[in-house]
């Protein structure tokens, strides 16, 4: 099954990374959030990866050509050129790096991949956010339904803590928002049917936009509710929790073993 990554956007609110590098390539524990991304699926079978490109989109090419000897020991004759590869390391994955334009919206970067993709059933997701949500209990959700689509739906993480203030400034109370405050909002990791390309129509919109909307007009999509760990990495901020939660192995995105 093939797994769609959206990885072209700006990446504006990280501009402090994302000016030499795209969003996708900002790293936690020294490896790229995509490939965070992509241990998450390939961890649970799912190898075979379709990346829409965009902004600096070269830099992630780079990357992939380079991964076979960067993930390897090896010998090399300077002389006769002749690799000789001493391990194993290397994640078997297929990957497809598809330029999908610098200023496309998330519908149309999709909608530039619809040739790759010959199976009915297909998974999609951002490049910027983390779970460890369980795929075959998502794609089983999705088979039940038999609609459309499917997301995930997940609570938004706390951002600030409440303050109760009496008049005189003093704190009464601090305490944690409960995260989400109740609310579910779209977390990406998509299960979709082939025909989800008659929603989209051109390169406009964005997914997000008048698709989703019509599906849920017509009944098309479901959400799968993920109560377990969810994490995006839209800010700074997101950036070092991820890091900081990476450095003190409680990454609960990391689901795989090696």
């Amino acid at each position: 099954m093939k797994v769609v990554i959206l990885a072209g956007g700006y990446g504006t609110r990280l501009s402090e990374e994302t000016d030499i590098r795209p969003k996708p390539m900002v790293e936690i524990g020294g490896k790229p959030i995509l490939w965070h991304i992509m241990k998450i699926y390939s961890s649970q079978g799912f190898n075979d990866f379709i990346v829409c490109l965009g902004y600096k989109g070269e830099i992630i090419k780079k990357y992939f050509s380079d991964l076979y000897l960067q993930s390897s020991d090896f010998t090399l004759d300077t002389h006769s050129g002749e690799f000789t590869i001493h391990d194993n390391r290397r994640p078997s994955w297929r990957v497809s790096l598809i330029d999908t334009g610098i200023n496309t919206l998330t519908g149309g970067r999709l909608l530039r991949v619809k040739n790759l993709i010959n199976e009915d059933t297909f998974m999609m997701s951002y490049g910027d956010g983390v779970s460890n949500i369980e795929l075959d209990k998502l794609l089983s959700f999705h088979k039940t339904h038999g609609r459309t689509a499917t997301l995930t739906a997940v609570r938004p993480p706390a951002r600030f803590g409440i303050l109760d203030i009496k008049q005189t400034g003093q704190v009464r109370s601090f305490h944690e928002k409960p995260d989400g405050d109740g609310t579910w909002i779209n977390g990406g990791f998509f299960v979709l049917n082939k025909n989800v390309f008659n929603y989209i129509g051109n390169d406009e919109p964005y997914f997000e936009d008048y698709p989703l909307q019509n599906l849920s007009k017509e009944g098309q999509l479901y959400a799968y509710k993920h109560n377990g760990f969810w994490r995006p990495m839209d800010t700074m901020s997101d950036k070092r929790l991820l890091e900081n939660l990476w450095v003190k192995g409680q990454a609960e995105w990391r689901i795989w073993k090696d």
